[in-house]
């Protein structure tokens, strides 16, 4: 298959917006990691550390805010690098490891804003979180299990708050930036095969 210059550019917008995706994974893993130091990950804890963050810790503010934007943000360009890249035909066998990696982080970005919802535990997080357990439970042969494993085996409380912290802090922080890492990598890769192939 020829490939147009309309094609060209289209691979270029996916690279540089990979760029962007890693950089926005780093600043939501180091504001995440800088914001853990203050955050106590308890039913009662969490709210009022989130407001001392807020309100009493120098730049705390920033690097909430930060966390927040950088995350929303990771979503957002996903899916538009997805559309880019469908739109500069790299569904090819030759982009398997950029599409896999790029169909995975944006799971797992979509999986951390999930997991974040409680851990503000504000109203809206709890009655938010509860309605999706429902979901969650509805769902054949497992959802019990899962829903047993989110919560702790009873009702949204501390142990709640810890699952979801460490599922959000431990697993899926890293997951994601591993992703991101693989993801960046293999656009790189494909994109140094076609100049090869085109100067050749």
């Amino acid at each position: 298959m020829q490939s147009t210059q309309f094609d060209q550019i289209l691979r270029r917008i996916a690279t540089i917006l990979s760029i962007v995706i890693l950089t926005l994974c780093l600043i939501y893993v180091s504001t995440g990691v800088l914001l853990s130091f203050y955050y106590e990950p308890t039913a009662g804890g969490a709210y009022n550390s989130l407001k001392m963050i807020n309100t009493q810790l120098p730049y705390g503010w920033l690097f909430w805010r930060a966390h927040n934007i950088a995350g929303n943000a990771v979503i957002t360009i996903a899916l538009i690098q997805i559309v880019v890249m469908f739109l500069g035909r790299q569904f090819r066998q030759s982009w398997l490891t950029a599409w896999i990696s790029g169909i995975l982080l944006t799971l797992s970005a979509i999986g951390l804003d999930w997991t974040a919802m409680i851990l503000d535990w504000t109203q809206e997080g709890y009655w938010r979180f509860s309605i999706e357990l429902g979901t969650i439970e509805a769902i054949p042969f497992i959802g019990g299990q899962l829903r047993d494993i989110l919560t702790g085996g009873g009702a949204i409380n501390t142990v709640t708050v810890e699952h979801l912290y460490t599922i959000h802090t431990y697993l899926i922080s890293v997951a994601t930036l591993i992703l991101a890492i693989v993801h960046f990598s293999a656009l790189l890769w494909q994109e140094s095969e076609v100049e090869l192939g085109v100067r050749s």
